[in-house]
């Protein structure tokens, strides 16, 4: 009885959590995200660390991340992610929520710390990588980036895949999206000796491609030589 009595204090509304946002504020967290490049017309200015920390303390719950995330407030929507449930994620949910993707770090937290644990987490790789939408394609990216750590099952076939795939995309000049492919490659050749063989074998293909490729290739070497 203890034990439930806890997890049910753990568990909190959508107007509290508003609230525990709220509290948390301050103009200068929100004045900061502008310097990052994050957009803070919907934001209230509570700190990532702070966010981890309040996440780490209550049980996983889709039902409110849903409500969470549905907001639409940068703050409400990286709690959603912190405190939904990958074991529930399916793949049209990922895809309506990625289509959603406004700015780099819901991207980058989405796929570091949710995404990456979903079932379908490599199914979703693919749809990703092949759209033209700018956070659609950097969550591709950032996706195989957070797999490489967190899939430790894996064999090399899936990141062989997603070298393909990056080969393809290696052109897209957009900032948002090279940096993501550059984390990604390089994040799979340090998995193991074969996989750094053909991140870098993978490096010498695109490099004389063009000025894009040349700098991805460049970083991809100077991370894996």
């Amino acid at each position: 009885m203890k034990g439930r009595d806890s997890a049910n204090a753990a568990r909190l509304t959508l107007a509290g959590i508003r609230g525990w946002l709220a509290a948390s504020a301050s103009d200068t967290e929100r004045q900061k995200l502008l310097r990052y490049g994050i957009p803070n017309d919907r934001a209230m200015g509570v700190a990532m660390g702070q966010m981890l920390a309040f996440a780490r303390k209550r049980p996983k719950d889709a039902a409110l991340s849903a409500a969470l995330w549905a907001d639409g407030g940068y703050e409400m929507r990286t709690l959603a992610l912190l405190l939904d449930d990958p074991a529930t994620l399916t793949l049209p949910r990922m895809d309506a929520m990625a289509a959603e993707f406004d700015n780099w770090a819901i991207c980058d937290t989405a796929c570091f710390r949710l995404f990456d644990k979903a079932p379908d987490a490599w199914q979703a790789v693919p749809r990703w990588a092949t759209s033209q939408r700018l956070y659609a394609r950097r969550a591709a990216f950032a996706l195989v980036w957070g797999l490489s750590v967190h899939d430790k099952q894996a064999g090399d076939q899936p990141f062989l895949d997603a070298l393909t795939l990056a080969e393809t995309c290696a052109d897209d000049a957009r900032p948002h999206v090279s940096k993501a492919i550059s984390m990604a490659v390089r994040a799979t050749g340090k998995r193991n000796a074969a996989l750094r063989s053909a991140a870098l074998d993978w490096a010498d293909r695109i490099g004389p491609q063009g000025q894009t490729e040349a700098r991805l290739a460049r970083d991809v070497r100077r991370a894996l030589d």
